[in-house]
């Protein structure tokens, strides 16, 4: 690898997405070639110069570019400094054939929400742990894009289908230490991802993934409670390990796990149970 140069690239275990390359290149021109899923990137620094389908664009930090599988395109820096970006590759079946000519006529798209939701995306691809909560971000992702490319207003409207929300909770409470997977889920119970996403932020006001977070806090919680130590508490409660566990639980509650184990020695010393 030359000087300047900076990959990383990885598969992450999330139904959908095909690989993910965070990557720096101050010299690198990559040549015609094509890519057999779709890549959704973002520039973060420096400005991308490509040419698709015989025109040519730029990509840089104020928009979000989407090529398409099977399309010839090229890239090389268009800034002294080189650029700095991220990818995420997409199966192609989350967009479908059908969007292709859609996405060769406009590859990027001005939208800042959009752009904060693939970087969400991408902090949760690159966290262990953080798998079916990427699969609900992928899913309003993809929703966001097949509106831009057909011409819809990207907006996600509010689904009331409070049985399809509440057979999702059942699921979700039967799965809450196994986990389960949002393609899964929707193979169950016969609708789209992003319909039960949708129903399901309706009517509880928090989507799937913050809400299997929270009851595993809570059973964290109880068992902490318990004196069990927070590694095996993790563990017993669906987490990825012991800082996964801290980390959601003290985004939602304030305080670290240690604390129990704290209140747990002062209550022991005072004689209290």
């Amino acid at each position: 690898m030359s000087t300047g140069q900076q990959v990383r690239v990885w598969a992450p275990p999330v139904s959908g997405i095909t690989e993910v390359l965070h990557a720096r290149f101050t010299e690198h021109a990559y040549p015609m070639h094509t890519h057999g899923s779709w890549t959704l990137l973002v520039v973060d620094d420096g400005i991308v110069r490509y040419d698709l389908d015989r025109h040519e664009h730029g990509a840089f930090r104020q928009v979000v570019t989407l090529l398409p599988p099977g399309v010839a395109h090229n890239g090389s820096p268009a800034t002294p400094g080189g650029f700095r970006k991220r990818v995420l590759y997409l199966d192609p079946e989350q967009l479908g054939d059908r969007l292709v000519g859609r996405a060769v006529d406009q590859p990027s798209f001005d939208d800042t929400a959009l752009r904060r939701r693939i970087d969400l995306l991408h902090a949760l691809v690159a966290a262990p742990g953080d798998e079916f909560a990427a699969e609900v971000q992928l899913a309003v992702v993809r929703d966001r894009l097949r509106a831009h490319l057909t011409r819809r207003t990207p907006q996600a409207p509010a689904v009331r289908d409070t049985r399809i929300a509440r057979r999702l909770r059942e699921l979700l409470d039967e799965h809450v230490v196994t986990g389960l997977t949002l393609r899964d889920a929707a193979e169950a119970l016969h609708a789209h991802p992003t319909y039960l996403v949708r129903a399901f932020s309706t009517a509880y006001g928090l989507g799937p993934h913050q809400y299997v977070i929270s009851r595993r806090v809570d059973l964290a919680r109880q068992l902490l409670r318990e004196g069990r130590p927070a590694v095996e508490v993790a563990v017993a409660t669906g987490f990825y390990d012991q800082a996964h566990l801290s980390r959601h639980f003290k985004r939602i509650l304030g305080y670290p796990p240690g604390r129990y184990s704290t209140v747990r020695r002062i209550t022991g010393a005072s004689g209290h149970p």
